[in-house]
């Protein structure tokens, strides 16, 4: 849903569940919001909405430019970047020794649909992080020396803006955790613990942790995104 602030004119957009909660509003009143980009406070009522809603479908101006065409010689040649292929697929990167249990992990990230990247060193790790934006990172408690007590990765994971680090679902492996215990991820800034001995379970045991997070959270990222925050 897409409105305009009164006080600014600048485009917002409106969660899901704001426009539905306008749809419900009873005849005469109001949903009170805040434009992220001045702060200042507007109502909307159901005739805001489909007002402001076509307004910001419309031509803004005829002096606007459009962009140039795309360029498709790609598809008279028959060629193009595979990049261009996974771009919106989300990605995942796993942080483990040289151990049986990586390839486990992999094959789970990989069966729940993500592109997996490994990678050998921390300090390689934190300098990919700078340019990729990745949806689940699995960090093994042996990764580094110093585990997660004195790691530089899993330290940058918990100084991560909150803006970034709640995009990230972060999973803890080793043999210090307990499996699914909420308390010691959350002491370990961290959406998932798994002992060493249920890794060969990890695919069913996201099946489970990452729609809960997702049920959990996700109306509030949602909201966070419309805020600008």
């Amino acid at each position: 849903m897409i409105v305009h602030c009164p006080q600014c004119g600048k485009q917002l957009k409106l969660s899901e569940k704001i426009r539905e909660s306008i749809e419900n509003l009873e005849p005469g009143r109001k949903i009170k919001v805040k434009c992220v980009h001045c702060s200042a406070p507007f109502g909307l009522d159901g005739a805001d909405m489909a007002g402001k809603t076509a307004a910001a479908v419309s031509p803004v101006s005829s002096r606007v430019r459009p962009p140039s065409p795309p360029d498709i010689s790609w598809l008279r040649e028959g060629a193009f970047e595979d990049q261009e292929v996974v771009e919106d697929i989300p990605k995942a990167l796993v942080l483990f020794p040289d151990i049986p249990a990586r390839a486990t992990v992999v094959k789970a990230a990989e069966d729940l649909g993500y592109l997996v990247e490994q990678i050998a060193f921390a300090e390689d790790a934190l300098d990919k992080m700078r340019f990729v934006d990745y949806a689940a990172i699995f960090l093994h408690s042996r990764f580094e020396e110093g585990g997660v007590d004195t790691g530089a990765f899993h330290l940058a994971m918990r100084v991560m803006p909150m803006s970034r680090r709640r995009m990230v679902f972060y999973v803890l492996v080793g043999e210090q955790f307990q499996t699914l215990y909420d308390l010691q991820a959350l002491a370990c800034s961290a959406n998932l613990v798994v002992n060493d001995a249920e890794v060969s379970l990890i695919g069913t045991i996201l099946k489970k942790a990452i729609p809960e997070y997702e049920a959990l959270f996700g109306p509030l990222l949602e909201e966070l995104q419309v805020a600008g925050k």
